[in-house]
């Protein structure tokens, strides 16, 4: 680990020029860049061209204040790390609560005691290199992983194209058969992958809505017609039941229809054969008023499966909670994760409650 001192910057804000001279003559043999600010808002303007790995902020200063510049600098996402030391001659509780509170990391009285000083700022800076660590590695790691899942799509992309050939081609029952397998998971891993990248994006708040005015009933109608095979296959019915006076809802389309799509596919993946899987959309149902005053729709995903226990209904949203294992039935545990993370993008909820007698009913709240 490199010591603290080297190439480290300190910004000293203060009204008085003599109390930069006081610290600096504190520090100087630490071998820090000493940077001084006379004013908050010169301190600001600053924090580009400094960058800072420690801000000794006094907190009496003109215009705007210690206080003030703190909230800003820990309201940024950018500087909200860098560690704030309060610089003041006020020592009552009530002053040392609204400096924690703007988000000040630690405070120094006045006068400043050199032994104290140097102490503080050594303890700030090993937080802050602490802190700059688990970045770089976190970056590190989500570089790596990035770059696994994007080098797995051009081998998928080739086991999809060869077995949707094969399956063209082949007349034999029992390959046919195998082929279709294969289809199926490389489909079900191209989704996994898929759901990885959203998530890491989502995550690193990288991810941006395309918004556009989409009618639910048309896209809930795509998403249906979409899984009728597979239904069929399964000797399940899907069906859609779609709300009155449908009305155009500002969403990213192609995010919800891939929400649309991990919900169906669970509700089909746990039903039974010879069971009922139902759609259902409504437009400001006035049940939902008193808990929702805002909803302007809601979509239901109502299965007649296993069901879902109370304890799992608690962490059934979070990442890679696989629910109740059922033999013979993939689960990656990423799915409902994205749903919740895209609904909640849109301001919406998601929950999940039973469905008598048997199974389970998912609602989307717009």
């Amino acid at each position: 680990m490199a010591s603290l001192n080297q190439n480290t910057s300190i910004l000293i804000v203060d009204d008085d020029p003599n109390a930069f001279d006081v610290i600096e003559a504190h520090l100087y043999r630490e071998g820090y860049d000493l940077f001084y600010a006379s004013s908050g808002e010169e301190a600001l303007n600053l924090l580009d061209s400094v960058e800072p790995d420690v801000i000794l902020l006094d907190v009496m200063m003109p215009k705007l204040n210690g206080i003030e510049v703190c909230r800003t600098i820990k309201s940024d996402s950018h500087w909200k790390h860098v560690p704030v030391i309060i610089v003041t001659a006020l020592n009552s509780k009530e002053d040392l609560a609204r400096s924690l509170n703007a988000g000040a990391d630690d405070f120094i009285t006045k006068p400043v005691s050199g032994i104290e000083l140097r102490a503080r700022v050594r303890s700030m800076l090993r937080i802050k290199q602490q802190y700059d660590a688990l970045e770089a590695t976190l970056r590190l790691r989500e570089d790596l992983s990035n770059m696994i899942v994007h080098d797995l799509r051009n081998p998928l992309t080739n086991i999809l194209l060869c077995s949707d050939l094969l399956l063209q081609t082949s007349t034999n029952n029992k390959d046919l058969q195998r082929l279709q397998i294969i289809a199926d998971s490389s489909r079900e891993l191209n989704s996994m992958i898929d759901n990885l990248l959203m998530l890491a994006k989502m995550e690193s708040g990288k991810l941006v809505l395309n918004r556009t005015f989409v009618d639910l009933n048309e896209l809930v109608s795509t998403v249906t017609l979409q899984f009728q095979s597979i239904s069929e296959q399964k000797n399940i019915q899907l069906i859609s039941k779609l709300g009155e006076s449908p009305e155009s809802l500002l969403i990213d389309m192609n995010l919800f229809h891939r929400v649309l799509e991990n919900l169906i596919s669970n509700a089909i993946k746990f039903s039974p054969p010879e069971s009922l899987v139902i759609l259902r959309v409504s437009y400001h149902d006035e049940s939902l008023s008193s808990d929702f005053p805002n909803s302007k729709a809601q979509l239901q995903i109502i299965d007649s499966g296993l069901g879902i226990s109370e304890e799992r209904k608690r962490h059934i949203f979070d990442k890679y909670e696989v629910g109740d294992l059922m033999s013979g039935v993939s689960q990656i545990g990423l799915g409902l994760t994205f749903c919740k993370m895209v609904i909640e993008a849109h301001h919406g909820r998601i929950f999940v409650e039973d469905n008598q007698p048997q199974g389970s009913i998912f609602t989307v709240i717009l």
